[in-house]
């Protein structure tokens, strides 16, 4: 019989991830909802982020909140840089050519990562306290991140609903045709929206180095499961992104304590399957 303070503490624990889950969902959701194109390579930028963080502490002496904010600059870089270089030419191109080119810029990034900093695992050690609550276990990096995630998201939020250039994101993401006749440039838009998305995957980045070790193949662990949430989610849906994390970090984590680690992705993977077949869409996808 499991102390159901274990199972308590394991759903607070998810809700810690989901934070960090969704983050990682809005950034590459806010990138298909306007282009339309999936990014497969978004969490290996994230660990581009990661690496930029570890090395500003520990190899240039920068404390970490300013190494957080270069990690912000270098994604949203990176994110502009793949939007000119690989996804400006392939817009017109079929689905199935979009797929392959972000796919190769994933093999590229892990295969040059493992080339410069080979395969061994990097980590920032940071000492924070872990909190007692009811008997629950709380560490406080895993908090401090999860208030981060959120406040990011937040400023998402206001960025898109409050500001002249969100309003003008979320506009060619209902209608490009329309959005080009009232006299923006979509292209721009596109540009703005994936430098937004690389942000995001650094904020992402400074926020998962105090958690994870980072190496070369550290998306192949958070990149099927953020793929899988925004499908879950819908995609395009910020919204479904955001309540599918919190639904799939909630099935990881208790899954985890009751059966096992490994279990509990394999139980959140067979909950995605099948709500795939309920809802093709996702779970906010509107019905015909």
């Amino acid at each position: 019989m499991i102390d159901p303070i274990f199972i308590l503490e394991a759903v607070v624990n998810g809700i810690l991830l989901g934070g960090v889950l969704a983050l990682l969902a809005l950034g590459l959701n806010l990138i298909f909802g306007v282009i339309d194109i999936v990014w497969i390579a978004y969490v290996d930028l994230v660990a581009l982020c990661m690496y930029a963080v570890y090395f500003l502490v520990t190899v240039y002496g920068w404390p970490l909140w300013l190494a957080g904010l270069g990690s912000i600059a270098v994604g949203a870089v990176l994110g502009a840089l793949v939007h000119v270089l690989i996804i400006t030419p392939i817009l017109a191109s079929p689905p199935i050519n979009q797929l392959l080119a972000t796919g190769g810029l994933l093999f590229f990034i892990q295969s040059a990562a493992t080339l410069f900093w080979s395969t061994d695992h990097r980590s920032i050690r940071v000492s924070m306290p872990t909190l007692e609550v009811g008997g629950i276990f709380i560490s406080f990096t895993r908090l401090l991140a999860f208030g981060l995630a959120i406040a990011a998201m937040i400023a998402l939020y206001f960025f898109l609903t409050r500001t002249y250039t969100g309003t003008a994101i979320r506009a060619v993401s209902q209608d490009r045709e329309a959005i080009a006749l009232m006299g923006a440039r979509p292209q721009r838009l596109y540009l703005v929206t994936s430098a937004v998305g690389g942000a995001m995957a650094g904020v992402a980045g400074a926020l998962l180095i105090i958690q994870y070790a980072v190496h070369p193949y550290f998306g192949a662990a958070f990149g099927p499961l953020t793929f899988m949430i925004c499908v879950l989610g819908g995609l395009g849906n910020m919204v479904g992104a955001f309540v599918a994390a919190f639904i799939m970090a909630q099935v990881i984590s208790v899954g985890g304590v009751i059966v096992s680690t490994e279990m509990g992705y394999v139980i959140a993977f067979v909950i995605f399957i099948v709500l795939m077949f309920v809802r093709p869409g996702g779970i906010f996808a509107r019905r015909a």
